[in-house]
Order: structure tokens, then sequence, then C-alpha cells
């Protein structure tokens, strides 16, 4: 007999009770999103030998490399570089800044960073595709368990001191034509944001910034004396009267925007802004359409 309505939903409860509250967040975001799009896979095969990987669960048998599993007990893969190529490589900015909030009624920049991030992880495994968190030297997967993996992560670093995190990704070498996410407040030095971006461009891969920001950070809207203090050891500040430096705030922010926009398309990327008091929905949908553009082909 089929079970009914309210069974139904004590189970989902039980199941979603069980599941890190992030996690939930990024499902219904993604949900949400999914009504809307279509997934971004691509057929094509690729020549190029890239790398071996371990066989994973999900992967067709067709797959294995024989000749090298031989050489030791555990099966590989053989991935060609275009198979690798689709993948998507995520990156977060977890470092002090990211946990600002100017009041209650918002979400510190890092948690919505997360959110979003998390659900694009889930579009693009309902999508089929490959993904992997830039830096955490796991290879490409997809599936529920990819997922569930990227969300431990995230929870696990969630809980480290946040002096551990750095403002920017480091470097390191990927398929040409892979895509790289990165979402953060991007507030470093201009000259160092460029020379991470550059370092992946000149290696071929596509990406995308994404720049999140608290609605204060844009508008400075205090007024009067207030103590300012740097998260990130840039020491503290007071300012007798915050209106007197509003528009010289405003005009450096402006500046650090545009630079950033400059350096994102000189690399052939691209590059859009989300405040923390808006929907995450419109960021997310954002972001998976521009991954969904078609990029260049192997050996254009």
């Amino acid at each position: 007999m089929a079970a009914s309505n309210r069974d139904i939903h004590r189970k989902a409860e039980e199941i979603a009770a069980g599941l890190p509250p992030l996690m939930v967040a990024a499902e219904r975001v993604a949900s949400t999103v999914s009504q809307g799009v279509h997934g971004r896979r691509r057929v094509g095969q690729g020549e190029t030998f890239w790398q071996f990987r371990r066989y994973q669960s999900g992967d067709s048998a067709q797959l294995i490399d024989w000749r090298q599993s031989a050489k030791s007990q555990p099966l590989y893969v053989r991935e060609t570089e275009w198979e690798a190529a689709e993948s998507v490589w995520l990156w977060r900015d977890g470092s002090a800044s990211m946990h600002y909030s100017s009041g209650k009624e918002y979400p510190a920049k890092t948690d919505r960073a997360d959110l979003l991030l998390l659900a694009l992880a889930s579009l693009l495994v309902r999508g089929g595709e490959h993904m992997a968190l830039l830096g955490s030297g796991k290879t490409p997967a997809t599936g529920r368990a990819a997922l569930g993996q990227v969300a431990a992560t995230l929870e696990s670093e969630r809980t480290r001191d946040e002096d551990g995190h750095a403002s920017l990704p480091v470097f390191e070498p990927l398929p040409r034509y892979a895509r790289v996410v990165m979402i953060g407040d991007f507030l470093s030095p201009l000259d160092e944001i460029n020379s991470i971006v550059g370092d992946f461009a000149g290696h071929g891969v596509r990406g995308h910034l994404l720049r999140v920001l608290d609605p204060a950070e844009e508008t400075l809207p205090f007024s009067g004396r207030i103590h300012f203090e740097g998260p990130e050891k840039e020491g503290d500040l007071i300012i007798g009267r915050v209106e007197s430096v509003r528009r010289d705030y405003s005009e450096a922010m402006n500046a650090h925007h545009r630079g950033l926009e400059t350096l994102v398309r000189h690399a052939g990327w691209t590059f859009a802004t989300h405040r923390t008091d808006r929907p995450p929905e419109s960021a997310l949908l954002a972001l998976y359409l521009v991954l969904s553009q078609p990029g260049p082909e192997i050996g254009t």
C-alpha cells in the first residue's frame, strides 16, 4: 500500500534532520534555480591523455585502463584532457574578512559564500558534471557522494581557526579549458588578485569571480564616531565623523571594483557582484548561466 502524504512528510523531515543545515539550505536554493535551467553537459571525446585516477563508484567499466590497473591493486581510469576540461573547480574565501555582517538581518559573507558554492555544486551534480574543491587534492567527481564530500569539507573548514584561511587560492595546475569559480569579497590588493587570475588564465583555464559583499561595505551607512577593527591584522582605526570620509571611501571602493572588472576582462574571465541583502537564488542562476556558455574547443 502506498505511503500516506503524512508518512512521506515525516520521512522527509527525518532525512533532513540528519543533514547539515548548510546542505539543506543549499539544496533548497538549488532546487529553486534548477526549475528554470537545463544542464550544461556537452558531448565530446578527447584524445589527449591527462591523467590516471582511481576508479569510482558509478564509472563505466569501459573506462578502466587495465594495463595501468595491473601494476597495482586499485583500478584506474584513464582520463582525457577533454573529460578533465569539463570539470568545474570551486573555491570560496574563508578568511577573517568574510565573517563580517553589518546586522543580524544579514548573513555573514562566508555563510552566503558557502551556501552559493554548495548550491552550485548541487546544480552541477544534477547535470552530471564533475567538480572538485580547488586546493582539496581531490579528483573531480559527480554524484551525491561527491556533493556530500564537498559539504563535509565546508563544514569542517568552518570550525577551523579563521586565521588559517587565505584570502586567495593557491595556484595549481589544471587541465586546459577547465573552469574555476572563485567566490569571495576580493578585498585583497589588485596586483595579488591579478597574479592568481593570470596564473590560471595563462594555463588556458577559464574562470568566474563572484564578489560577495555586505551592503554596508558598499554604502558605509554609519554616522558619528566609529571604531573600525581590521579583521585580518590591518590594525584598528577610529574615525570621529564617518560622514566626512564616506565620499572618499566610496571612490576607493568603486576604483577597486573597476580594477577587478578590468583584470578579469583582460584574462578572458567573467565577473559579478552579489550583496548579502539580496536573494541567493538570483546570484546562483546568473552564475550557472555563465557556466552554461560554451567555451573554446580543445586545440583552438
